[in-house]
């Protein structure tokens, strides 16, 4: 074969030829080290902005120059009843090194609540139906000194459950209910501080579905939402968007709101592990060697062992922009930042995606990454990166490496475990799922008192997350499990296996043909592929229009 000329059209992609050194795959809390084809497309993250040098200065600004409304010094009196409402520890992946920003903006806050004579302050952490945090958890995100002044009775987890702690909203006027915490609404002031991980994050999301319930979440954490978004990581393509921004503005005509946004870079691993964030080619020996000697001794640990490692090790995040105010217009500059630092333009769609998938996702933290939640990363993150047109072809086949183990966490996911075991071998149709069996999980005595009195996610959660794949399943055709251990985890999900992550791609070139179009989305960190789109900034001009339209029907 003669040599291939490699190709280089933009520094966050590469196109692998005949000199090209292997590739790095996660594989769960392991790596695989592979040779792809000769004309894979690898698409790699951007290097991360520089962080802004003072980040408390940051923050201090924004409070005192917020967007369409005074600043927060102006708006507060003694004897004001505030609440201050933060993301939970799904944000951000993995969690960042202390101090949080949480604990940084929270410092910064509290000391000017003092200076204005206010103490009737509760801290409430805008979990949903997510898991209660841990009360170690709640310590770290907001250090040692609020964590005592505070935990447990002005410090604590959102309980959707408590039905004397919540409050109607009243209705959209497209019927969609709104309940939400009655600590948060009837307060003089909400806060939210939030942390944009994702463009789907934040906004009008933040309270409306952060602080709601079941009722209210069934509007828009349902198959037809999910199938009717085009991208949920592109706002103006998202239903589900379109619902948040409705129910969003029922919150802020009934609740006074000051949202605090920030935005990250994508600097997930520093030190010993900052090699996975360089591309093979411009490896150095030191870099090798470092990789070598992770994947030796990774080689004789079992898989419990790894994951207590993996989980141990924080990320490095840097604030890259801190906005204040009105919901909106904060959001909006907020997303401006998240796709700077994550949007990559792509020419021309794949037949043939692979995806390696790590150990985490926003719904493990400190636990397995069960089989659910791997399906979660695979069609509901994975194949949602995209703006314009889905990355893989319609019908194309996606190849993703992980074991596939059948194991999952029984504190933190015990509905998981009958909705993979007892309902998906019945159907996968998501459909059905809903109609059938969602409020017999939902109004399940049981996983409701370990959502409210223990720390497993609420009864319905797995259905969510079912959901969550829905247009990803709709539009791929084939997933193919490189390396799964069992056969059984991949039927149950509706997936091929292969032993290999070669065989996966024998496999699927059976099916599309030797000249398949073979793309790579290089994990770890994030990234939003703009596929045949705008040149950048006439796509984030559109994007900010679309947002302020849909904001404003």
């Amino acid at each position: 074969m003669s040599p291939t000329l490699r190709r280089k059209l933009d520094e966050s992609i590469v196109y692998i030829d005949n000199d090209s050194a292997p590739r790095i795959v996660p594989y769960a809390e392991d790596f695989l080290l592979e040779d792809l084809p000769v004309g894979t497309r690898v698409i790699y993250p951007k290097p991360p902005i520089k962080g802004l040098p003072n980040r408390e200065a940051a923050i201090r600004y924004a409070l005192n120059h917020p967007h369409d409304c005074p600043p927060l010094y102006a708006q507060l009196k003694p004897g004001m009843k505030i609440t201050i409402a933060v993301d939970d520890i799904s944000l951000p992946l993995p969690p960042m090194v202390t101090p949080d920003i949480r604990q940084t903006i929270l410092e910064i806050l509290l000391e000017m609540l003092a200076a204005n004579h206010i103490d009737d302050i509760h801290i409430i952490i805008a979990n949903s139906l997510h898991r209660r945090m841990t009360e170690s958890e709640m310590k770290r995100m907001v250090g040692s000194k609020i964590h005592k002044e505070f935990y447990p009775d002005r410090y604590y987890n959102h309980d959707a459950e408590w039905a004397e702690g919540m409050i109607n909203l009243g209705k959209t006027d497209h019927g969609e209910v709104l309940n939400i915490n009655r600590r948060a609404a009837e307060s003089d002031l909400l806060i939210y501080v939030n942390i944009n991980l994702v463009p789907m994050d934040g906004g009008h999301k933040s309270v409306a579905v952060g602080l709601c319930d079941y009722e209210s979440l069934r509007a828009h954490h349902e198959p037809q939402t999910i199938r009717d978004s085009h991208s949920y990581m592109d706002p103006p393509a998202s239903a589900l968007n379109t619902k948040c921004v409705r129910l969003g503005k029922l919150v802020d005509k009934n609740v006074n709101v000051f949202h605090i946004e920030t935005a990250l870079n994508n600097k997930m691993y520093d030190g010993q592990m900052s090699f996975l964030g360089k591309k093979e080619d411009d490896f150095t020996a030191t870099d090798r060697l470092k990789f070598e000697s992770i994947r030796w001794t990774l080689k004789k640990l079992p898989w419990a062992a790894k994951r207590k490692i993996f989980h141990s090790i924080a990320s490095h995040y840097e604030l890259i922009a801190c906005h204040a105010g009105r919901t909106e217009p904060v959001h909006a500059r907020i997303l401006e930042k998240c796709f700077e630092q994550y949007a990559v333009e792509v020419k021309g769609q794949a037949d043939i995606l692979i995806c390696g998938i790590p150990h985490i996702s926003p719904y493990n933290v400190n636990a397995v990454l069960n089989p659910l939640l791997v399906q979660v990363m695979a069609l509901g993150y994975f194949f949602n990166m995209f703006r314009g047109k889905p990355l893989i072809k319609k019908g194309g086949t996606m190849i993703i490496t992980h074991p596939c183990y059948d194991d999952f966490d029984h504190e933190f996911h015990p509905s998981y475990i009958e909705f993979f075991h007892r309902l998906l071998p019945e159907t996968r149709d998501a459909m059905k799922l809903r109609h059938k069996y969602e409020l017999e999980f939902a109004h399940n005595p049981s996983y409701i008192e370990m959502y409210r009195r223990g720390h497993a996610y609420h009864g319905v959660h797995p259905f969510f997350m079912w959901y969550w794949g829905e247009n990803g399943r709709q539009h791929v055709g084939r997933v193919i499990v490189a390396g799964a251990e069992n056969a059984h985890v991949p039927a149950i999900l509706g997936w091929d296996r292969a032993d290999s992550l070669s065989e996966a791609i024998a496999m699927a070139k059976g099916e599309h043909g030797r000249g398949a179009e073979i793309t790579m989305f290089h994990q770890p960190s994030i990234i939003m592929a703009d596929v045949d789109a705008q040149p950048a900034k006439q796509q984030l001009q559109k994007t900010q229009t679309e947002i302020i339209t849909i904001a404003g029907d």
